[in-house]
């Protein structure tokens, strides 16, 4: 073994040579100072579409983001060519703080967590009053996730030629849940879509229903010169409809401020991701009344001090009523 003393020259110590004739791998990543702001407007099989100032460059995801991964609504950092020509792609090196976060789950069982959209200031939950029938168990699992998300809710009724919105509304009348009704003619017409319009502006929007609702015809209509091809019916055996969008998309709103987020039909809505100690929070009038519950209440229970705080006619007994619903919708399918 050699030995080496105290002033041993550099041409004297041997060096191991590079195979792959690359640079060596370095823990030092670029801080990418001049990197370019943008928002990811949809995700394609690891392409991802972003607005780079009025123009859209097509990107891929930096592997210094490790398994970080950028969503439609996400603000991002990006360098590389951002042109936006054909067959030119930038790099994303940062995805910056999420102010919200839209998530599910396939089932209530399912470990595995789908982010919908990041930084989303609403949620319009759409469903048909008939053809097909409302789902108010998908409708009470889409408000959870919104609350626990930081979106505020809003209820889109379509089809309202075919069933009036009575016996909906009053199911979710104690929510205090803004609520648009709209028809078939009024959607063509122009004018269902001008109503939604005034829920929207200034605001980020996601679009969520189960297919066949007319979720698409109605964004469509907010967004004309963006239309998307509509493919989908109803099966009039089953009366679900066929899924006529296959990945999220941002668009921006035509004649206001503000964006839509048109997402894939959904079957189903999973929660397993959800804690139900933060629904609460969307109850501000009962959030006081639960200082007086024991550790880790759940709420439903028979030693929850919301029950006395209720009786004591500091808040409607009817919003207790919604908050235990709420929070008992993971115990129930959606179609019950």
């Amino acid at each position: 073994m050699r030995r080496y003393g105290k002033h041993t020259d550099e041409d004297d110590i041997r060096s191991r040579p590079n195979r792959k004739g690359n640079r060596p791998r370095t823990h030092i990543r670029p801080k990418h100072e001049d990197a370019a702001e943008g928002m990811v407007l949809t995700v394609d099989r690891g392409r991802l579409t972003c607005l780079v100032g009025d123009r859209t460059v097509m990107a891929m995801k930096a592997r210094e983001l490790g398994r970080k991964a950028a969503v439609v609504g996400d603000r991002v950092a990006l360098v590389g060519d951002l042109s936006g020509k054909k067959d030119t792609l930038a790099r994303i090196v940062r995805i910056g703080e999420r102010g919200s976060l839209l998530r599910r789950t396939a089932d209530d069982d399912d470990p595995y967590e789908r982010v919908v959209v990041a930084n989303a200031d609403q949620l319009a939950i759409v469903t048909a009053l008939a053809d097909p029938e409302p789902r108010p168990r998908l409708i009470d699992r889409c408000l959870v996730a919104a609350f626990d998300g930081g979106l505020e809710p809003l209820l889109v009724m379509t089809k309202s030629d075919l069933a009036p919105p009575d016996k909906l509304l009053e199911l979710y009348g104690d929510l205090d849940i803004p609520y648009v009704v709209t028809s078939r003619e009024e959607l063509e017409n122009g004018d269902a879509a001008d109503r939604v319009r005034a829920h929207l502006d200034g605001k980020i929007t996601a679009f969520v229903g189960h297919s066949g609702v007319g979720k698409t015809t109605l964004v469509n209509a907010l967004v004309p010169e963006e239309r998307r091809r509509i493919t989908g019916h109803v099966n009039a055996v089953t009366g679900r409809g066929r899924h006529t969008t296959t990945s999220a998309l941002a668009l921006p709103l035509t004649a206001a401020d503000g964006w839509v987020v048109d997402t894939p039909g959904v079957r189903s809505f999973g929660l397993a991701h959800i804690d139900p100690s933060r629904v609460i929070h969307a109850f501000p009038d009962l959030e006081p009344g639960t200082e007086g519950c024991p550790r880790a209440c759940s709420h439903d229970e028979p030693d929850c001090a919301l029950d006395a705080w209720v009786e004591e006619g500091h808040a409607d007994p009817a919003r207790l009523y919604s908050l235990r619903r709420l929070l008992a919708t993971r115990e129930r399918t959606e179609g019950d």
